[in-house]
């Protein structure tokens, strides 16, 4: 009879392990299947996509090419920027600080960080080092110091005294990449080595991430990297400059693979646990997920209109809203030509990261809410892709309709106020260093901080439009000032002001 009974139970047991294989299989198959029309419709050059459940890799799949020349196919080897992705990573370093007793979330900022200053004191004085994480310390944003600029960490951090308080501190939300610049910096002071250093050892070798870099630039050494792409809606697919910037590395600068990630996505599902090592304390892992900054309805995702939340607040390196009655942690990450996203819903033990080599691929929301219905919840009863394609290819639309509205605007046949080379001279801003402006060739040209060039052509009055620049690869704006006497005194672009030094 016990025999009988153990084969029943080993028969059982056999017949639900395949019917849960057969559904897997199934479901890998269709989510491999959006996968590759929506890289055909975006036109994605190459992407890689991982998914973990209860603790398994159960889709590790690597799609297209590393560089639309070579035709080189990505492998799970081949390096991608994880962009802002990277900021979980930095919290998760912060974390184990927490653990080892050298810092507290609560800390002041300036007991690790003496030359931190901001434009409002008692910000300065009150900011702790949770605030570094959850873009809710009230000063407005500056991320043109790190795209206009070639500063150093301890120059870029300085500098960003003079951006202006906007609202009180932890009374609103305004994505701040230089604060997670900031966070590295307390990684250093607390740990007594550099903060690339310290996730190497502490986060990267013991998740077995072995082709991980910390720092961006070390990926030309390490090969096997993809090239960054962007869709002009003019030239079509066009590369695009590497939009490295390590000074400001903990706010989106680590290089991965799907390899790696998949290690680190078991991780997270395994709440800080990897193959028997607690890396981080149940309690401090706990804390990276909850609500720390509050959006409102519509959050900062335009996919809400699909998806319809709730309710959106932002954790430590972590969006959040609910979806189908669950919570789901993710964020994306986006740097000149190359994109990720990453999500986690806990109470499912399921996670999913995506990237790509194309600049704003949103088909990286698709792939992760098609993730979510079909691991977490075995739904197959929506079609992500279509609908979040046709939801950007209307702000495509918009967006041809108001360059094409602001070039009716444009009033023909106008001249500059002054000659081209009185436009000459140096323009400095307090924040964002100096702008040059010289006339080479009959043409303006103007350089900031020696870092990026652009050439000028006249669009109306006494405003220029730039070249597109090779990464943005966009055409901006440039408007002089004439002062009292008729000369040139101020350069404006970006929203941003320069006034000329006399």
């Amino acid at each position: 009879m016990k025999k009988q009974a153990i084969f029943l139970l080993l028969s059982l047991s056999i017949g639900l392990n395949h019917c849960i294989n057969a559904q897997q299989k199934t479901n890998n198959k269709k989510f491999d299947a959006m996968i590759v029309q929506g890289m055909k419709d975006w036109k994605v050059p190459g992407l890689a996509t991982i998914v973990v459940k209860d603790g398994e890799v159960v889709f590790q799949e690597t799609y297209g090419v590393k560089n639309l020349k070579t035709k080189e196919a990505v492998d799970e080897n081949t390096l991608f920027n994880m962009a802002s992705t990277t900021k979980a990573i930095v919290a998760i370093a912060i974390g184990m600080l927490v653990d080892d007793g050298k810092l507290n979330w609560d800390d002041k900022v300036t007991d690790y960080v003496p030359y931190f200053k901001l434009s409002d004191y008692y910000i300065t004085a009150d900011a702790q080092v949770k605030d570094l994480l959850t873009h809710n310390l009230g000063i407005g944003n500056a991320d043109a110091l790190w795209t206009l600029d070639s500063l150093s960490t301890k120059e870029t951090i300085q500098r960003f005294q003079f951006a202006e308080k906007t609202y009180p501190l932890r009374g609103g939300f305004t994505y701040q990449n230089i604060m997670y610049a900031v966070a590295g910096e307390v990684i250093a002071a607390a740990s007594g080595k550099p903060w690339n250093e310290f996730v190497q050892e502490r986060i990267f070798n013991p998740l077995e991430m072995t082709r991980t870099q910390a720092i961006a630039a070390n990926i030309f050494k390490a090969g096997n990297y993809v090239t960054p792409y962007l869709n002009d809606v003019e030239e079509g697919l066009v590369e695009v400059d590497y939009g490295f910037s390590d000074q400001i590395g903990p706010a989106g600068m680590i290089c991965s693979t799907a390899h790696d990630i998949g290690n680190y996505l078991t991780f997270l599902v395994n709440d800080g646990v990897f193959k028997s090592d607690t890396l981080l304390q149940p309690k401090t892992f706990k804390k990276l997920f909850e609500p720390h900054s509050f959006l409102g309805t519509t959050g900062t995702y335009p996919t809400n209109a699909l998806t319809k939340p709730n309710w959106n607040t932002y954790g430590l390196g972590w969006f959040q809203q609910d979806y189908k009655g669950h919570k789901l942690d993710f964020h994306t990450g986006s740097l000149f030509g190359l994109v990720a996203i990453a999500g986690i819903m806990h109470d499912k033990d399921v996670a999913v990261y995506v990237f790509a080599n194309l600049d704003h691929a949103e088909l990286r929301h698709a792939i992760m809410y098609k993730a979510m219905d079909l691991f977490a919840f075995d739904d197959d009863g929506r079609d992500w892709h279509t609908e979040v394609f046709n939801l950007y290819e209307g702000f495509k639309k918009e967006g041809i309709e108001k360059a094409q509205k602001g070039e009716a605007e444009r009033v023909k046949n106008t001249k500059p106020s002054l000659l081209l080379a009185d436009y000459e001279g140096t323009y400095k801003n307090k924040m964002l260093g100096s702008v040059q402006v010289m006339l080479l060739n009959g043409k303006l040209q103007i350089n900031f901080n020696d870092f990026i060039t652009y050439s000028l052509e006249h669009w109306h009055y006494d405003t220029f439009i730039t070249n597109k620049d090779p990464r943005f690869y966009e055409k901006l704006k440039v408007k002089f000032d004439l002062n009292e006497t008729g000369k040139s005194s101020r350069l404006n672009i970006m929203g941003e002001v320069f006034t000329k030094e006399e």
